[in-house]
């Protein structure tokens, strides 16, 4: 079998924007309206945190089906990756609160696992992918992710581009 290395890349991609831009935003920016109001549940722990933002949903659908659209593809398809990688983030979220674990931090692949399959479930038809390549394409963003995060959150705190609220 060979593989669909346009859909693979392609969905990796859509993946890696409908992720990275509510983060891009935030380094840019600084915190923004959080999705959850700020309320916490009864556990104590807010619903998802501060850095689930109205700001980074736009983002994420609005970037990743222009995205689609700038790769020849559907609209469509850009918003189900959107949709499927913001569901996955709040799933993540709401875990980790539930974890008593605070917003900004990290637990290795229940961050990444969700944000990316998720969305490679829904793009999966219609980029014709077999299962290896969903799977391949979920590890290699997994990989990107507990790669590139730490890196990217050194650099921009190093250069100041992360403002503290």
């Amino acid at each position: 079998m060979s593989l669909h290395w346009f859909s693979i890349l392609t969905l990796l991609a859509l993946i890696l924007l409908a992720n990275g831009l509510p983060a891009l935003l935030r380094l840019l920016f600084g915190p923004a309206r959080p999705l959850d109001g700020g309320r916490t549940l009864a556990d104590g722990q807010p619903m998802l945190g501060r850095d689930k933002t109205w700001r980074g949903v736009t983002a994420s659908l609005v970037g990743t089906a222009l995205g689609a659209l700038a790769l020849g593809l559907p609209l469509s398809l850009g918003l189900k990756v959107a949709l499927g990688a913001i569901l996955g983030d709040l799933i993540a979220s709401f875990g980790k609160r539930r974890l008593g674990r605070p917003p900004g931090t990290s637990v290795p692949l229940l961050d990444q696992l969700p944000e990316a399959l998720i969305p490679a479930l829904l793009a999966k038809a219609e980029l014709a992918l077999a299962w290896s390549e969903l799977g391949l394409v979920v590890l290699v963003f997994v990989v990107m992710d507990l790669t590139l995060t730490p890196l990217v959150g050194r650099l921009g705190g190093a250069r100041g581009w992360i403002r503290r609220p």
